[in-house]
């Protein structure tokens, strides 16, 4: 592939430049220094991916990025900074990755990954930033069995731990809506993949999921069956059980 990589700062610009030459996946690097100098290449040779720094004089790397997804065929965008705070910003523009610096290669080897698996229906997950002790990483959507509202914030809920994210739960009811999640209760949003049980007593439903049991309103209850149903009856699936 070939791939633009966007940095003021000219070490840095060439340090990005050599280690993404070093990947075999990639066939051409081409630099810039300036988000004009940028928006040249990208009009003249749209590149098949755009490593951007985020603090750069003039045109911000976030800025230039609200631009390129203005474009009619937007090329994936991966930030590379040093600043992990504008992790959540770089998520609302459709990143597909964010990595930190001082950049390592194996690291920028798996953003060159998730490039390619952009591009492929088959591979699309969605990934949210998340802080683990000062590090940010990426959640795939894929992983997430259920997610918990709190207040302006959500909690993604794996099988591994939690994570609590600065995004709304309604907006990820939103985005993830074609992914299979739907909402069973005003605070909760569950992967209908993930339900291992679904109990019914006394008129009140949950549903388990990963050992935990999950309330479900009443208003939620009759469309949460007949999603299941067609869950069950989907190609390859296997239902939870009831009771």
């Amino acid at each position: 592939m070939q791939i633009l990589v966007v940095d003021d700062e000219r070490p840095a610009l060439d340090e990005l430049a050599y280690l993404l030459g070093r990947d075999e996946r990639v066939d051409r690097v081409i630099c810039c220094d300036t988000a004009t100098d940028a928006l040249r290449v990208l009009r003249e040779a749209p590149p098949d991916a755009v490593f951007l720094d985020i603090a750069m004089p003039g045109l911000t790397g976030l800025e230039l990025a609200e631009v390129l997804a203005r474009f009619k065929h937007p090329p994936p965008v991966v930030f590379v900074t040093a600043h992990a705070e504008h992790a959540v910003d770089a998520f609302d523009l459709n990143a597909v990755d964010y990595v930190l610096k001082p950049v390592r290669e194996a690291r920028l080897r798996e953003a060159v990954r998730r490039i390619g698996a952009a591009g492929s229906p088959q591979q699309d997950d969605d990934a949210i930033p998340v802080e683990l002790g000062g590090v940010t990483r990426f959640i795939n959507r894929s992983e997430v069995t259920y997610v918990e509202a709190h207040g302006d914030y959500a909690r993604l809920h794996t099988a591994t731990g939690s994570h609590l994210v600065r995004l709304p739960l309604t907006t990820l009811e939103e985005r993830w809506a074609g992914a299979g999640f739907v909402r069973i209760h005003r605070s909760l949003l569950v992967a209908l993949g993930q339900v291992d049980e679904v109990r019914t007593d006394g008129g009140h439903c949950t549903v388990v999921i990963g050992g935990r049991e999950l309330a479900v309103s009443r208003r939620q209850s009759p469309m949460l069956r007949d999603l299941l149903r067609q869950h069950r009856r989907a190609p390859g699936a296997s239902g939870p059980s009831t009771r």
